[in-house]
């Protein structure tokens, strides 16, 4: 934890208002809500080991250790963004799909409240003018019966200014507040998000929630560079993607790979 809370009341997430504009049944009524965490990933994680409900959600208006993907740091500074991880209880279906769920309630819920277009990079960004707004960490937990939970840890930057921020962040970055030119509640944000993840999820079979995520894709039709660990695992052009998640490319020889995950650098075919 941090050692003081320096956030002003009138700054801090205003939980009731959150809470009246919840439609979900799930999602977010057993809400977690913190001023300063290390990580809501980690308090997530200790609530699912104690048997908390489905759809148990964390939210903290600072976390000081947030994570990204490969290990990353999420800048997390007071009062401007979401910070935030879902706890949920798939079924191995479910979990199969939540890669392609969460993006699009990221998305959904931005449209909903700001009318901004976002667009998906494969596999866990979304962006805006092809600047990174929001980031997606999920985690899964498996017993020998199948899926216990997983944790989807949700980074939007809301009313955040990247610019002090330039030589922590690696690539491109923007917020709902520089794209729209003016600072917007988080509250309303938040729980558009909630609201739409459920909707999401309750369908996360359906066509529907996957032509919903197809059709924001930015990577489909570009060149690309797949990167596994240290080392380039393939390129060429993403082609497509399964109903899982996985994205295909096709190389320079013609054939066509399935790739379930690693880090991809884009550039126009």
């Amino acid at each position: 934890m941090a050692d003081a809370d320096i956030l002003p009341p009138e700054r801090r997430l205003q939980v009731k208002q959150v809470e009246a504009a919840l439609r979900t049944q799930t999602i977010g009524r057993d809400l977690h809500y913190l001023r300063v965490t290390d990580s809501t990933m980690l308090d997530a994680r200790r609530l699912a080991e104690a048997d908390c409900p489905h759809g148990a959600t964390v939210i903290a208006d600072e976390q000081t250790a947030g994570r990204g993907t490969k290990g990353r740091s999420w800048v997390s500074p007071p009062g401007q963004s979401i910070h935030t991880t879902l706890i949920v209880r798939p079924s191995p279906e479910q979990m199969k799909r939540l890669s392609i769920v969460t993006p699009v309630a990221v998305a959904l819920a931005v449209e909903q409240t700001t009318g901004l277009s976002p667009r998906i990079k494969w596999p866990n960004d979304v962006e805006l003018e092809r600047r990174k707004f929001g980031g997606i960490l999920i985690e899964g937990e498996w017993r020998a019966a199948g899926p216990a939970y997983a944790l989807i840890g949700i980074g939007v930057n809301v009313n955040f200014d990247p610019a002090p921020h330039a030589a922590q962040i690696d690539r491109p970055a923007t917020s709902l507040m520089i794209e729209l030119g003016r600072e917007l509640p988080r509250e309303a944000v938040f729980a558009a998000l909630l609201n739409a993840f459920e909707a999401s999820y309750d369908q996360a079979e359906s066509s529907e929630v996957f032509e919903a995520w197809r059709s924001r894709l930015d990577t489909l039709g570009r060149s690309v560079q797949i990167i596994a660990g240290d080392r380039l695992q393939v390129e060429g052009v993403a082609e497509d993607v399964t109903p899982e998640g996985a994205l295909l490319v096709r190389d320079a020889a013609g054939t066509l790979h399935p790739i379930v995950a690693g880090e991809v650098s884009l550039r126009d075919a």
